[in-house]
């Protein structure tokens, strides 16, 4: 078996301390070896091996890690990413990669040029109930898909005091949930003709959008992403259409609450999901749901840096994503449908 690969944290707020670190400990192919953060006895208790350091520099400094993980506020990504790059580290970035298609084809084309892994924490496409729709289109039991719709709805009608609420940090949902949204598109579908947005803050005091809703333009299908912060009674999370059937699930992937509420993926319930709905033609009946496995990520990661292996997440989807994202505030802004045109 190969060595663990030596991974560094750049930040310990959520992202680093319930979707990075956890999944890297337990991935089975990788290790928390250094932590950068202000909340240095936090991340020695988690983390009692972990090497804490106080900021970037230091980190940047640990010559034995093998990848860094950029787990901070958006407005930081390209910045702290493009300085791992330039210092020969592969480098993980959470989502937003960029708050710009430019910025995102500037690391890419960065991490071609130095032959580094430019990887975009894109780590929904192993939600449970994502690879179920996945292998189910694929199998062609619904036929020529017509409809595809995807939610990412919550009721959370207070603005919270968070650098995620101020849109001049790339707060709001269009950065948060869009990505992940955005990308599983993608990933099913590959790039759209046209983009149509609304994208509008409807929380009072809002000043980031809480409400987004995309339409992706295909010859022979809708796709449309949506998310709001004003869903107190949720629709499906999927409903998928096609000329032999349909596909309906309601509830988001177990992962993140579960890693939320301290749940780490050696229990033997975790990433356990409830079943959705399929009818074939006369046939409807419960679909089982796969396991969710934010683990794959880190895995892949591993097999890239280690074994040579290509990594699933291309820097050519992050750069897609960033582009549909600015279609979408454009879309937006002038009112109208707009070309997708690939950066």
């Amino acid at each position: 078996m190969s060595t663990p690969l030596k991974v560094g944290v750049m930040g310990y707020g959520l992202a680093g301390a319930t979707f990075h670190a956890p999944v890297i400990e337990y991935c089975g192919r990788a290790e928390v070896t250094a932590i950068a953060t202000s909340q240095a006895e936090r991340a020695q208790a988690d983390y009692p091996n972990a090497q804490i350091v106080a900021d970037f520099d230091a980190l940047l400094g640990i010559g034995e890690l093998d990848a860094i993980v950029i787990a901070t506020p958006n407005d930081t990504h390209f910045n702290l990413a493009h300085r791992a790059l330039s210092a020969g580290k592969d480098v993980v970035v959470d989502k937003p990669v960029t708050l710009s298609a430019a910025d995102a084809r500037t690391l890419a084309d960065l991490a071609q040029q130095k032959g580094l892994l430019f990887a975009p924490f894109h780590n929904r496409r192993w939600d449970g109930d994502f690879m179920t729709v996945r292998a189910l289109i694929e199998s062609g039991r619904l036929g020529r898909i017509t409809h595809y719709e995807s939610h990412f709805d919550r009721f959370r009608p207070k603005v919270p005091v968070r650098w995620r609420e101020e849109a001049s940090r790339g707060g709001g949902l269009l950065f948060d949930l869009g990505p992940h949204l955005i990308d599983q598109a993608l990933t099913l579908f590959g790039p759209p003709q046209t983009v149509t947005a609304f994208v509008k803050a409807h929380r009072d005091h809002a000043s980031a959008p809480d409400y987004v809703h995309i339409v992706l333009g295909y010859e022979d299908k809708e796709v449309v992403l949506h998310a709001t912060a004003l869903a107190a009674l949720e629709p499906p999370r999927f409903s998928i259409h096609g000329t032999r059937g349909s596909y309906v699930k309601n509830g988001l992937d177990t992962q993140e609450d579960q890693l939320r509420a301290g749940m780490r993926p050696g229990n033997p319930e975790f990433a356990k999901n409830p079943p959705g709905l399929l009818r074939e033609e006369d046939l409807r009946h419960e679909f089982a749901t796969r396991d969710g496995a934010y683990i794959e990520f880190y895995r892949a990661l591993a097999a890239s840096i280690q074994d040579g292996k290509p990594f699933p997440v291309s820097t050519q989807d992050a750069v897609d994503v960033m582009t549909i994202i600015e279609l979408a505030q454009q879309s937006e802004q002038e009112g109208r449908r707009v070309e997708f045109v690939r950066q």
